[in-house]
C-alpha cells in the first residue's frame, strides 16, 4: 500500500516560498544608499533574521509532520542559497566582505546545492555536522555584519563598541569560510564513495 501523496501546499513550502520572496527586499534594503542608511540596514537584519528563523521552522515542520515534497526538497535548498548569497554578494559590494571570499563560498555552496539535487535519487547525503556548525556560524557573521556597526552617524561610545563587533563577526566568517571548504571537500569526498560503491555493487 502507497502512503498517500503530500500536497505542496503546506506550511514548509509556505515558509521557503516566503524566504525566496523575501530575497529582493533584504537586497534593496541592504544595498539602499550604498549601505550607508543605518535604518534599512536593521530593516535588511530582520529580514535576514526573519529567514534564518523560519529556514529552521520549515524544516522541523516537514520532517515532524512529514510534509517532506519534491517542491520543498528543491525549493529549500534554493531558498537558503538565494538569502545567503544574497547577503554576501551585498555585504562585498558595500565593502564589508571581499569579493574573493564571497565568489569562493558561492561557488561552493551553489555546485553543492546543484551536485546534491543531481544525485538525490542515486545517492543519500544527509547533512553532516560540519555543514549544520558552517551554516549556523555563517548565519551569525552575515547576520551581524549585515547591522550598521560602523554608522558614522551613531553615538560616540558606540563607536568603539561597533568598531570591536564588527571584527567580532569578521572572525566568525573567517571561521565559517574555514568551515565552507572543509565540508565542501567532505562533501564531495562522500559522493565520490558512493558514486564508487554503486559501480561497483
Amino acid at each position: 500500500m502507497t502512503e498517500p501523496r503530500v500536497s505542496n501546499w503546506n506550511v514548509p513550502n509556505v515558509l521557503t516560498t516566503l524566504r525566496i520572496v523575501l530575497v529582493p527586499f533584504f537586497g534593496w534594503a541592504l544595498l539602499a544608499d550604498g549601505g550607508h542608511d543605518a535604518k534599512l540596514r536593521l530593516l535588511a537584519w530582520a529580514i535576514f533574521f526573519v529567514a534564518m528563523v523560519t529556514d529552521k521552522i520549515d524544516g522541523d515542520l516537514a520532517r515532524k509532520h512529514n510534509l517532506i515534497t519534491n517542491f520543498g526538497k528543491i525549493a529549500d535548498p534554493i531558498a537558503d542559497k538565494a538569502i545567503t548569497g544574497m547577503a554576501f554578494i551585498g555585504l562585498s559590494v558595500i565593502g564589508e566582505v571581499w569579493w574573493w571570499v564571497t565568489i569562493v563560498v558561492l561557488v561552493r555552496e551553489w555546485s553543492v546545492t546543484f551536485v546534491r539535487l543531481g544525485v538525490a535519487s542515486k545517492v543519500v547525503l544527509a547533512a553532516d555536522t560540519l555543514g549544520k556548525w558552517k551554516t549556523f556560524i555563517q548565519g551569525i557573521a552575515l547576520g551581524g555584519l549585515v547591522l550598521p556597526l560602523r554608522d558614522p552617524d551613531a553615538a560616540h561610545w558606540w563607536h568603539t563598541t561597533g568598531d570591536v563587533l564588527h571584527w567580532a563577526f569578521e572572525l566568525c566568517l573567517a571561521v565559517a569560510f574555514v568551515l565552507t571548504i572543509w565540508s565542501g571537500v567532505q562533501f564531495y569526498a562522500s559522493v565520490w564513495r558512493q558514486r564508487a560503491r554503486l559501480r561497483s555493487a
